[in-house]
């Protein structure tokens, strides 16, 4: 049983979803009722079932997660799994503990404590990356060497598309460069009280860059209406093979970014986040495989990508980039689809030897 909150869940269980259902096993999808979400699961031919809408005052949350946890263990106890795995659903590690049953959790974000502490005590194990700065109270914590967008766009799963079929989508043409802008909304838990460009600084960041490349914004924020020229709203399953070819991505969101990296495409990350509380796999990128740029000040990402813009063989230089990032991570589908197939012997053969990860690349 996989519960699936935000869009991206989707496309880093997706693959797994598949390659279960190829090998016999039965699943149960539950999800939050969320136009992308719903859309890329039809897309997929996902099987699913509703069990929350998109509330988002905490309060609300709150008094969701019973009437959410209710909805679900009926869901449960009519399914019978043997195993649950989330991104950190509070909802299906409550249904789990009450069930007797196992919940594999994934975590890569050290700023969502409060949603770890409705998790963590009724999961069985919270799988994280290698380099995850917290030591969790968790007697299963297990580091990976892998980012959750690898579920998704490893060599193993997700080929670049050609700039051909991507030109297919306007203003996109086959002889251009173009840049993708990506803005945050800040709407989740562990945002709140942090932003992003201010729209001074988007408006000049759009002014500089348009001197040099075809600008298109992807915006979860309503944009002014002398911006909406540049927007585009790509199909949701077509933004991977968009930022493939891009030539760079400029943005204050979380996600892009480390997509970005991941598939060779320079990437600029500003918002208030950035600084010695920053999140790991962030500092890993920048600071190990030089992958992004983590720029606080919204002036000085602009400068930084002004720069970039204008260089020579820059994604010929992020793909050998790219490549030894790589080298050094694993498929994280594979590995997951072994954890949860083989678990709990799985779990014991990862607190045994840790480099037993290393045979999924």
């Amino acid at each position: 049983m996989i519960d699936i909150g935000t869009p991206p869940q989707v496309h880093l269980f997706r693959n797994l979803i598949k390659q279960l259902e190829k090998e016999g096993h039965e699943l149960k999808i539950t999800a939050r009722k969320h136009q992308i979400i719903t859309e890329l699961l039809d897309y997929y031919q996902i099987e699913y079932e509703i069990v929350r809408t998109g509330v988002t005052r905490i309060t609300q949350k709150i008094i969701d997660i019973p009437i959410t946890d209710f909805k679900m263990i009926q869901i449960a106890k009519k399914f019978s799994p043997d195993i649950m795995l989330s991104l950190g659903s509070p909802y299906l590690s409550h249904v789990a503990k009450l069930m007797g049953k196992p919940h594999v959790v994934l975590e890569d974000t050290e700023l969502s404590m409060e949603q770890y502490f409705l998790y963590s005590p009724f999961s069985s194990v919270i799988i994280t990356p290698i380099k995850f700065n917290l030591k969790l109270k968790h007697k299963n914590h297990i580091r990976i060497k892998s980012y959750k967008e690898l579920a998704y766009l490893h060599p193993n799963w997700y080929a670049p598309t050609p700039i051909s079929d991507i030109a297919q989508i306007p203003p996109i043409t086959n002889d251009e460069k173009y840049v993708i802008l990506r803005f945050n909304q800040f709407g989740a838990s562990h945002d709140l009280g942090k932003k992003g460009f201010t729209m001074a600084e988007k408006y000049s960041l759009i002014k500089e860059l348009e001197k040099y490349a075809t600008v298109i914004i992807s915006s979860e924020m309503k944009l002014p209406a002398d911006l909406t020229k540049y927007q585009v709203s790509f199909p949701s399953h077509r933004m991977h093979d968009a930022l493939s070819q891009a030539t760079l991505l400029v943005g204050d969101t979380q996600t892009s970014t480390t997509e970005a990296a991941c598939l060779g495409t320079p990437a600029i990350r500003s918002n208030s986040f950035v600084g010695d509380g920053d999140m790991s796999n962030f500092k890993e990128l920048e600071d190990d495989y030089k992958l992004i740029y983590n720029i606080a000040d919204g002036d000085s990402a602009i400068e930084k990508a002004v720069e970039l813009i204008q260089r020579k063989d820059l994604k010929s230089e992020w793909h050998e980039k790219r490549d030894k990032m790589l080298k050094e991570k694993i498929d994280l589908t594979s590995f997951i689809k072994w954890f949860i197939t083989s678990y709990p012997e799985s779990l014991n053969v990862m607190k045994e030897d840790s480099n037993y990860q290393d045979r999924f690349h």
